[in-house]
């Protein structure tokens, strides 16, 4: 896509208050990030990043027990944890694609028998990486991820499934199938036109890009910085901790 005469990126606005963090300074999270291939947790006090190996026999009743049992020495307080799909009410949605049956509406509060606050994975990915203004988060993975913060309010989207060329989307383009159908050059321009017609659309003032998949572009898009592999536990944890944050 063309973008000669598209709307420029809006400035960047100051970074995000810090000292707008939340207390107790010493409320202990314990972060999960929800994958098709394994589930991740750590600890916002310190330590190791641990995982168990998920798949799609894996329910939610599975999940809990799974990370109870590697977690059995940890001590904290509450869980942040990020969703492959959407979420209302602190609970999912539907059922994700590539996990086993029953997690639609499950309590994770019930089941883990501490407060859960239980985000779109996206999301929280996006809250790891944020530092202020209009953001928008784009996970190349499996799927394609996304996710916009504006001005701390933290708005969930699905952006995959919106249709772009031939009767295909987004995902098909610059998700794992379409960088395996079409080869990394071609992928590799899929994503940046998808970056530049969002950019276009969506006036943010970065765009952060993360996902398995990242590591596989030779440049990024202007106005693009990769996100960390750490962001999902930082935004795992800055979900309890950053009250500046909504939701």
């Amino acid at each position: 896509m063309d973008l000669k005469g598209s709307p420029t990126l809006a400035t960047k606005p100051k970074t995000l208050d810090q000292t707008k963090l939340a207390v107790p300074k010493d409320l202990v999270v314990m972060a999960i990030d929800l994958g098709g291939s394994h589930v991740k947790a750590r600890l916002s006090s310190g330590s190791e990043r641990r995982a168990v190996v998920s798949g799609p026999s894996m329910s939610a009743k599975k999940m809990v027990e799974a990370v109870k049992e590697m977690t059995a020495d940890w001590q904290y307080d509450v869980i942040g944890m990020g969703y492959p799909g959407p979420v209302k009410d602190n609970k999912p949605a539907i059922e994700p694609h590539n996990l086993g049956p029953g997690w639609k509406d499950f309590d994770f509060s019930a089941a883990f028998g501490k407060p859960v606050r239980l985000v779109n994975d996206a999301v929280m990915q996006a809250i790891g990486g944020y530092k202020g203004g209009n953001m928008l988060f784009i996970g190349l993975g499996t799927g394609l991820g996304s996710a916009m913060i504006v001005h701390n309010v933290c708005l969930p989207m699905e952006l995959a499934h919106l249709p772009y060329k031939k009767k295909e989307t987004f995902e098909d383009f610059v998700g794992e199938r379409g960088l395996e159908k079409r080869g990394k050059k071609k992928w590799r321009k899929s994503v940046e036109d998808v970056i530049g017609r969002l950019q276009a659309a969506l006036l943010p003032h970065e765009i952060v890009i993360g996902g398995g998949n990242v590591d596989k572009l030779e440049t990024l898009p202007e106005g693009c910085r990769a996100g960390d592999n750490e962001n999902a536990f930082l935004g795992g944890f800055r979900i309890w901790k950053d009250e500046s944050l909504q939701l």
